[in-house]
């Protein structure tokens, strides 16, 4: 089954809709409905896939998203601005500890999503109340962790790049301590977190490649042969594949490549 790749933020998530006979194309924007409603997204590839890997009902593009669908996405997109400063205000009035991120409209402008972080569970009933009164819509008021929050906020990263999550990250990995021990970076807290607090995701860019080469060179302690002689190694640069032994009665540093030396079994 050809099914069709749609994403409906940058870096958002991707996901399968069935072509419906359509004429699609790669970067076409389509009209599709979702658990939320009516929405425009932008199809970002195709995949061939088993009907096994469906998990659910199979929703068809609608249709070919037109100008008119455009324009209102542009409308919609423009107005949460004004939604999003309403609610703070809102959560400001009843003192509600939470903090407003972001939000957005169905195409149909049918149901008004608003995302919030908090610490713990909140009572908004009365904030739902006066923003239904207001924008005489359905309100969904979602609450999201703090990587999520991240996400949809965008912010400078400790490299001084915009964040990973927020330009080309579709889906967030596992990332875990046990990597960062694996690379031998610092475990400070305030080195390996991000802005939203969490572990880097960026330490799992190179795990797989320091894994791979602490399979294929010796450990510290470790016993060598070089020039006929065994030595103890001393010290490792894994990046460059480099072991350093201390050589002589000078105990001379001397560092070595991967074809200089043998591995004692």
């Amino acid at each position: 089954m050809r099914v069709s790749l749609v994403q409906f933020r940058r870096a958002g998530k991707k996901y399968y809709f069935g072509l419906n006979n359509l004429d699609i194309n790669n970067q076409d924007d389509v009209v599709v409905e979702t658990i939320r409603g009516i929405e425009v997204g932008k199809v970002v590839g195709f995949k061939d896939i088993d009907e096994s890997e469906i998990i659910g009902e199979l929703k068809p593009i609608i249709r070919t998203a037109t100008e008119e669908d455009l324009v209102q996405k542009e409308k919609n997109l423009a107005d949460v601005v004004e939604v999003v400063i309403t609610t703070k205000d809102l959560v400001k009035q009843h003192s509600l500890d939470m903090s407003i991120l972001d939000a957005e409209y169905t195409l149909d402008r049918k149901r008004l999503l608003i995302y919030f972080e908090a610490d713990e569970r909140v009572d908004f009933r009365e904030l739902v109340k006066d923003l239904s009164s207001i924008y005489q819509t359905r309100i969904e008021l979602r609450q999201i962790g703090s990587r999520d929050g991240a996400k949809l906020v965008g912010g400078i990263g400790p490299c001084g790049l915009i964040l990973c999550c927020n330009t080309f990250l579709g889906e967030f990995d596992v990332i875990t301590i046990k990597m960062a021990k694996n690379q031998n970076i610092s475990l400070n807290p305030s080195k390996i977190s991000g802005a939203c607090d969490k572990l880097l995701c960026c330490i799992k860019y190179e795990n797989d490649a320091y894994t791979h080469l602490k399979e294929i060179m010796p450990d510290i302690g470790d016993q060598i042969i070089y020039e006929k002689e065994k030595y103890e190694v001393r010290g490792i640069n894994l990046l460059k594949e480099k072991i350093l032994i201390f050589v002589g009665e000078d105990q001379e540093r001397l560092w070595l490549k991967k074809d200089q030396y043998e591995r004692v079994k």
